[in-house]
Parts: C-alpha cells; structure tokens; sequence
C-alpha cells in the first residue's frame, strides 16, 4: 500500500505523523511510503533521515494525497486539504469532529475514510491513541498553570508550590482520566494542594490510593465544581465524553465567584471546551481574559514539545498503521472492535453516533459499510 505523510499546517503545530523509525518499519512491511517535504524538521527529523528509512520525499499535499491510499496527519486536515481527499482514501489522524461542523460536513462530502485516533478503543474501554497526547496535554497544563500564575503573565502572582511560611498555590483538576490525573500529579509534584475531581467512584478510589497526598480525590458535581472554584487559583478542564462534545461546567455566570487572575487551563478545547468562556488559542496567542480571569485554551498543546509527542505518537499508532496498510480498512475494521470504533466518517456517511448527534447529521452504524 502507499502510505502518505503530509506536513502539518495547524498554526505552530510542529508535531509529524510518523518518525524515520516507523517509515523504515512500514517499508519492511513492503509498504511505500511518501513523505511531503520538511514534514520531520519541526520535531528534529530530516529529510534525509525519512530517506535512509526508504521513504520518498515529495514537494506537495496534492502529490502525495493523489498518490496514497492510507493519508496520515496529526491534527484534522485544514481547509486546503479537504479538496485533496478522494472517496475511499483512509485518512488516519486526530479528528475531533464533534468540534468543528465545517470539518465534519467537508469529510463526508469528500466521501474518504475519517479514521480518528481519538475513538479507537482498547480493553476496559481505554483510548490507545488518545492517551499518548493526553499524557503530554495533562503534564503540560501543570507546566502552563505554573507559567501562567506569574503576574507577569497575567495570573495572581502565586507559586504554586509555595514557601515556607507561605502556602501554596490551590488547584482544581476536573475529570479524573488520563489529562487529569497527570495535570495533577505534576501540579502535586510542584507542591501545589491539588482537588482532583471525577464521577466514577472506583475511579476516585484508585486515585485516592496512588496520588501524592497533597491531592484529594472528591467525587464530581455542580455544586462541587462551585465551591472550590471559588477557592482556586487554575483551574484545568480535563473533562472528555468519546466523541462527543465537552459538557460546560464553569459557566460565564461563575467567573464572578473567582479569585482575579484565575487561570482556567482548557485541555477539552479540542472537543469543545469545558469552560462556557473557552475558545481556542494558538501557541502565538495561548492566553485571554474575560472578566478579570486568563482563559489558556491551546488546541494542540503537545505541539509544543513536538520531539516528545511525535515520538509517543508513532510508539502508539504505528501498530494500527501497519495493520490498516496490510488489510484495509474494511477487512481490518470486521475482524477489529476497537478500529471499528474509530471509523467516524466513511463514504459519506456518518458512522459515529457522538458525532451525528452533535450536528443532527444522520447515523449509518459502520457495520452496514463493511456488510456491503
């Protein structure tokens, strides 16, 4: 099969799809794999290095989406790409469709195979793909929050882990999964007092036995979420629904209740945001405010270490690309759940419950697809 690797364009996204390591592992497979121009520069990978991998390198998208049946990327294919896309291609990336209706509407009128690493499921219902990037996101967000405090930069002037004689920083962590966990095991880390919240009560149980003991696991709710907001200084959104949109749960009406210079830290922004005053940033522009409180909604945060991420990346999706290379997606897909579970648009069909929902589209279970 041949195998595309496009450059990102997403605003200072320097992050590749596959490292030299993974085109060499796809070529020894017997696969081709195409590589547009300066896709590795940004995360320290040459062209040279794809090439002495067996990769090709070619000068364009459209050269190389003409080309290949399987299209990889790592955030959502931008405006000038959808035109790129033909029926039946496999395009292998992040989607976060239920966020973008422009995006989701382009993919179904291209009729290509929308397989989304962020809804491919693995045992007990975990998300392979997702928790490489959901690691770096939530280890990032302690970083930003850190950052972001400084009154320099906008936030109260804290530290968050304190001095002696001087307490430390407090910080509210909502959503207790893959984010959440290590925004507050870095937070704690820095000696911040750390409230991580969730609703799964064998989930705040387990926490409850591995966390520092400067974080205090509380079950989740509205109420709750108000009450400590008012005592927080961050506050990080690590709130995510499979597929679906990010529920609201700090409303406009609450920034009233917070500290000036809260910093809200938004992880959920790719799908929606979980603040009702979130909108995504860029690494140029991270940060805004409203109402006397900084909003940091960065939509691809681990763009920001690229080395780090598109290492983990790859070590997590190469799998699943050298499977979709070998057999095709239709035949991978029936012998496969958890791939199954990532078609979220094929044909120009919406196969992805969350998603038809989140824009009234009609639903076409992807069972149907691959029965024909």
């Amino acid at each position: 099969m041949i195998v595309g690797i496009l450059k990102e364009i997403k605003a200072a996204e320097n992050r590749v799809s596959m490292t030299p390591a993974g085109a060499e592992a796809m070529r020894a497979r017997g696969h081709r794999v195409l590589v547009e121009k300066s896709a590795g520069v940004g995360s320290g990978f040459s062209d040279e290095d794809y090439r002495q991998s067996g990769a090709e390198i070619l000068g364009g998208p459209a050269e190389i989406c003409a080309q290949a049946e399987l299209v990889m990327h790592v955030k959502e294919p931008q405006p000038s790409e959808f035109g790129l896309l033909r029926p039946g291609q496999m395009v292998f990336t992040y989607f976060h469709f239920a966020a973008s209706e422009p995006l989701t509407r382009a993919m179904i009128d291209n009729g290509a195979v929308s397989i989304a690493y962020e809804t491919i499921s693995g045992p007990g219902h975990s998300l392979p793909l997702l928790t490489p990037m959901s690691e770096v996101a939530g280890r990032m967000a302690a970083q930003q929050a850190a950052k972001y405090s400084e009154r320099a930069q906008g936030g109260r002037g804290i530290l968050l882990g304190g001095v002696p004689g001087v307490p430390p920083a407090t910080v509210l962590v909502i959503g207790g999964g893959v984010v959440g966990t290590h925004a507050a095991q870095m937070a704690c880390g820095l000696g911040a007092k750390v409230y991580l919240l969730d609703t799964n009560l064998d989930r705040l149980r387990h926490l409850a036995e591995v966390m520092p003991k400067n974080c205090f696991a509380l079950m989740s709710s509205q109420a709750t979420i108000r009450e400590l907001a008012k005592e927080a200084d961050v506050i990080i959104g690590a709130v995510l629904l499979h597929g679906a949109k990010a529920p609201k749960l700090v409303t406009r009406e609450m920034l009233s209740t917070l500290k000036p210079g809260t910093v809200l830290i938004d992880v959920a922004i790719d799908q929606g945001g979980c603040f009702e005053t979130s909108r995504p940033t860029t690494h140029q522009q991270p940060t805004y405010e409203v109402d006397g409180i900084l909003h940091y909604c960065v939509a691809n945060m681990p763009g920001a270490v690229p080395l780090t991420s598109t290492m983990a990346l790859t070590n997590a999706t190469l799998p699943y690309a050298l499977a979709l290379a070998d057999q095709g997606w239709k035949k991978l897909a029936r012998n496969n759940s958890g791939v199954r579970d990532g078609i979220n648009i094929a044909l120009g069909k919406v196969t992805y419950r969350g998603v038809a929902e989140a824009f009234g589209l009609d639903y076409t279970p992807v069972e149907d697809l691959l029965a024909e």
